[in-house]
């Protein structure tokens, strides 16, 4: 029953993708619509594109399972920090001003902002050469997690899956691009919605109700704690369960696949809009997530563990839903495929929109048609979307190879504590210097290789000292530093350096006083 189900909706829901990319493909055929869809997407696609790029089958499947079974009921926090600060916030202090500023500077990418807002080249080409290296193996991470959940229902290799789940992908990308994208993300952000209610519902009607799932949660003891570990307010570790929220919230504006939502807002009414569903989204689907997996350790006796001992994570999840109904189990199957697809259609046509703008244009000698730019566009689709297969069925062959697993882990990091400083302040100061943005790419990189290198090397940091054993402590505690210490070295960095300045910069902030009419219905003077 659970497979004929599951067989059904899958294939009602690869018809549609497909259906969704021919009937985009008129808007796709010049680099402004493949890229960001004219300049004119909707509120309602703008916030269902942030959010199902934000939330893929990492966070339902790893992070839910992983923080949830370290922090219990607290884990929500995670995921509200998520809605607050990774949606509420970033769409309030970047939205408006992104949308503006790019325009004006007709910026494409989020590379192609630095090259014009600094005016260097350079800056353009390393800002392109970081997210090529840190967006590919984030892109292999999405499909972590499917081989479980399809093996509760499908008895198929696991290289099938990912096969099956690229080339769909690839061909509504492809065929419509961003248009494409963002109404598929629509459609898949309705099914994760209620997807999620479905499940929690069920999970915890197995368990007999909220209130005595969390009594039994309490009862299972932690360090230093005899019991309510699991239950409590903060958790058994608040200070780890902060530098999660930082690093899951606050990283996302620096991410080159979820800035770039905010180039293709259509009109100011659209932002607050997309602001309030935005935050919506993310409080049922993050804040979802994470209250589920907070019910982890209820199922300690059915959850996989290592040769070690260790437990798996990415078995939490799947270990809860096999016990529900097959209707639910066929909706999971079909929410974890949408966020995955979602959040892979999104990196795909950032890395391939940013190689082919920032690097392969410009390196050009004669001046690239826009049919020629979409054409290598699509061409490296194709190249991203191989290269991330390819890694994961080979991760999954060869689980003794550590290294793709540790650089999924640095790449968020990695990519936000580059970016989110030169980003955030290119925005708000006319002051910030080239030297400081270079000086904060290399921090942000320095930072994620020296924690693969730990982290490959099983290198213990707590001989350290306080500061430097925190920071590499995991690749979350060195995601954050990275980040926070790029909010604070580009503006000391500028200081010191603000002969620098380009003095070009001023009038690049003139489009923020552009005046312009609104009915009165909107404003009275």
């Amino acid at each position: 029953m659970t497979v004929v189900l599951s067989s059904i909706l899958l294939v009602v829901f690869f018809a549609i993708m497909i259906c969704v990319g021919f009937y985009t493909r008129k808007n796709a055929t010049d680099v402004n619509g493949f890229v960001l869809g004219g300049r004119s997407v909707g509120p309602w696609l703008t916030a269902f594109a942030f959010g199902t790029s934000y939330f893929s089958a990492v966070i339902f499947v790893g992070y839910a399972g992983q923080f949830g079974w370290n922090f219990g009921l607290a884990a929500t926090w995670a995921g509200l920090g998520n809605a607050f600060i990774g949606s509420l916030l970033a769409w309030n202090i970047l939205g408006r001003r992104t949308r503006i500023m790019t325009q004006s500077l007709d910026a494409k990418t989020m590379p192609d902002f630095f090259g014009k807002r600094f005016l260097s080249t350079p800056l353009k080409v390393a800002a392109s050469v970081i997210a090529f290296v840190f967006l590919i193996p984030y892109t292999a991470s999405l499909y972590n997690g499917l081989s479980s959940l399809f093996g509760l229902v499908f008895d198929l290799p696991y290289w099938v899956v990912i096969a099956v789940m690229a080339v769909l992908t690839g061909m509504y990308v492809i065929f419509g691009g961003y248009m494409a994208t963002a109404i598929n993300d629509f459609i898949q952000g309705i099914i994760m919605l209620f997807g999620i209610a479905a499940v929690i519902l069920a999970v915890l009607k197995d368990n007999g109700g909220l209130m005595e799932a969390c009594r039994a949660l309490s009862a299972v003891p932690a360090d230093g704690w005899t019991g309510g570990a699991y239950t409590s307010f903060f958790g058994p570790d608040p200070v780890f369960l902060l530098f999660v929220v930082i690093l899951t919230s606050l990283g996302t504006w620096g991410l080159p696949q979820m800035v770039g939502k905010f180039y293709s807002i259509k009109s100011e009414k659209d932002i607050h809009k997309g602001t309030i569903i935005s935050t919506f989204f993310a409080i049922i689907v993050a804040g979802g997530c994470y209250f589920l997996g907070g019910f982890g350790r209820l199922y300690a006796d059915k959850v996989s563990v290592s040769a070690s001992g260790k437990v798996l994570f990415d078995t939490i999840i799947p270990s809860m839903l096999s016990t529900l109904s097959p209707i639910i189990i066929a909706v999971v199957i079909v929410l974890v495929l949408s966020a995955s697809m979602s959040t892979l259609s999104s990196l795909v046509l950032t890395s391939s929109s940013t190689f082919t703008l920032d690097v392969i244009k410009p390196s050009m000698k004669k001046e690239m048609s826009e049919k020629k730019q979409v054409f290598i566009m699509r061409l490296f689709i194709v190249f991203f979307i191989l290269v991330s297969a390819v890694i994961a069925i080979f991760k999954d062959a060869n689980p003794q190879v550590t290294f793709i697993a540790q650089m999924m882990g640095v790449s968020w990091g990695a990519l936000a504590g580059a970016f989110l400083a030169p980003f955030l302040y290119g925005l708000y100061w006319k002051g910030i210097t080239k030297i400081s943005v270079a000086v904060c790419y290399v921090w942000g990189c320095s930072i994620a290789i020296i924690q693969l290198i730990v982290s490959l090397g099983g290198i213990d940091v707590s001989g350290w000292g306080p500061v430097f054993g925190l920071m590499f402590k995991t690749s979350i505690h060195s995601g954050v530093f990275a980040m926070v210490g790029g909010l604070i070295i580009v503006p000391i960095v500028s200081l010191l350096t603000k002969k620098t300045a380009a003095p070009e910069a001023a009038a690049m902030f003139d489009c923020f006083e552009e005046k312009v009419e609104v009915p009165k219905k909107e404003a009275l003077d």
